[in-house]
């Protein structure tokens, strides 16, 4: 091993035990200092790894996490970044806090990368796979439009063309001819062919390869689904995997067949049964067995911040992290189960992490809520006024809306809100700070 890899791993291991013996931890910083000693750190802590990449606008996290349960049901060294952890610092910490593995031992590597943290990854990482999830219009300051972010995956695709690119068939721009990696699809059938029309308000419609627009003979939410252009003839390709059946969809759990098997699954949402698809389908690709995915399936936990659990004193809190339309509206769809009164509690920021243009929950149908048991609800975050105007324009009764101009005061009106059930919809910043004035609190654990 040389010196200087030596010693960027004793420097970057010892930072992290520091950081983590007298602080609240930290993701960041001791893959920072390892990588300015060696800019090659990333390559060799990997090297003894297969590596999967999981990446996508919407449902990393969930997607990584339900891989890494299924994997440990059949290897012995599975390794994946904490959710938060998915830029190159933090990457490289994630290999750094993990043990040394000997030469003639092999672990699993599955890593949520940031899309555009790509470049900066994946010539060390040399992924094996890569499992591409989505993309919708998200943080604009950041990513740009759609086709900018397709061409980030492109990019690292190009980085890795031995990589086996594992994909959302039902996205439109992954079946570009522009990737040339090998791919195979997951996607949905679960509803005959019908002609349907997206919403006029959805991005992505054009074809492609002739930038006509799109037409659909399923759709289950945005611009996924069975799409065909009726100028050049490009379509949907053909699924390797695929949803054949909803069989029920809740507030808490769902419940579906894949290639005619059937799963349960301890999490919510038409938009997770996408990631536990992909989640399959790495899995078969591995050669894992149904059962094997099964357990898998059986042993995920929601992670923090998306569709997490908590009791505030005698409140019910489910608390879900929103960052562009699309998954906003996912959410709102989700919390319309919810058929007991309930108090709404929206957070929006705009610091760097979550995006700092707000326009997008314009763009949300935040109109859907007058048909749901609202009681009351709550307004707080750096864009406080303009969270409580998109509310009292979508037809809320603004005698219903009160602000909350702290964490400490958003806290108290949720210790006495009117109803038992809460449901919370923040920006990444603003859940991060509200989930850490809980734990001091004791309302969540260290």
């Amino acid at each position: 091993m040389p010196l200087r890899n030596q010693i960027a791993r004793i420097i970057g291991k010892t930072s992290r035990y520091l950081l983590t013996k007298y602080t609240h931890g930290g993701s960041s910083l001791p893959g920072k200092l390892a990588l300015s000693i060696d800019p090659n750190i990333l390559e060799n802590l990997s090297k003894n790894y297969q590596v999967i990449v999981v990446t996508g606008t919407n449902g990393k996290t969930l997607t990584t996490s339900l891989i890494v349960e299924i994997l440990k049901e059949a290897f012995p060294f599975v390794l994946t970044n904490p959710t938060g952890s998915n830029m190159q610092q933090g990457i490289i910490t994630t290999f750094l806090d993990a043990p040394l593995l000997k030469e003639d031992q092999k672990g699993m590597a599955v890593l949520e990368v940031d899309e555009g943290s790509l470049s900066h990854v994946v010539k060390a990482l040399k992924p094996d796979y890569f499992v591409f999830t989505n993309i919708f219009r998200d943080q604009l300051d950041r990513f740009g439009e759609l086709h900018t972010i397709f061409q980030l995956l492109k990019n690292a695709a190009e980085s890795a063309p031995s990589a086996k690119i594992i994909a959302n068939g039902d996205l439109p721009m992954f079946n570009s001819s522009e990737i040339k990696n090998q791919k195979i699809f997951f996607g949905f059938n679960h509803q005959k062919d019908e002609p349907v029309t997206p919403n006029h308000n959805t991005d992505g419609l054009l074809c492609p390869e002739c930038d006509h627009i799109l037409s659909y003979n399923m759709l289950t939410y945005a611009n996924l689904g069975n799409y065909y252009c009726q100028n050049c003839g490009f379509r949907r390709p053909e699924l390797s995997y695929q949803v054949d059946q909803i069989n029920e969809l809740t507030l808490s759990h769902s419940q579906f067949t894949i290639n005619s098997e059937r799963f349960d699954l301890p999490v919510a949402g038409k938009y997770n049964i996408y990631n536990a698809l992909a989640a399959y389908s790495v899995a078969k690709e591995l050669g894992l067995d149904t059962g094997t995915i099964r357990q898998g399936f059986e042993n995920a936990k929601k992670v923090f911040g998306r569709q997490e659990s908590i009791q505030i004193k005698n409140k019910k809190v489910l608390l879900n992290l929103v960052k562009n339309p699309v998954g906003l509206d996912q959410v709102l769809e989700l919390i319309a189960y919810d058929q007991h009164p309930f108090t709404l509690v929206n957070i929006l920021n705009n610091q760097y992490a979550d995006g700092t243009d707000v326009s997008w929950i314009w763009d949300g149908n935040y109109e859907c809520l007058n048909t749901m048991p609202v009681k009351e609800v709550i307004t707080a975050g750096d864009k406080i006024d303009d969270m409580t105007k998109r509310l009292i324009v979508a037809g809320l009764d603004q005698t219903l809306i009160k602000k909350a101009d702290s964490t400490e005061q958003l806290i108290h009106l949720i210790e006495n809100a009117k109803t038992e059930n809460i449901h919370i919809l923040a920006t990444y910043t603003a859940m991060l700070k509200l989930r850490e004035e809980l734990k001091k609190l004791g309302y969540i654990g260290q």
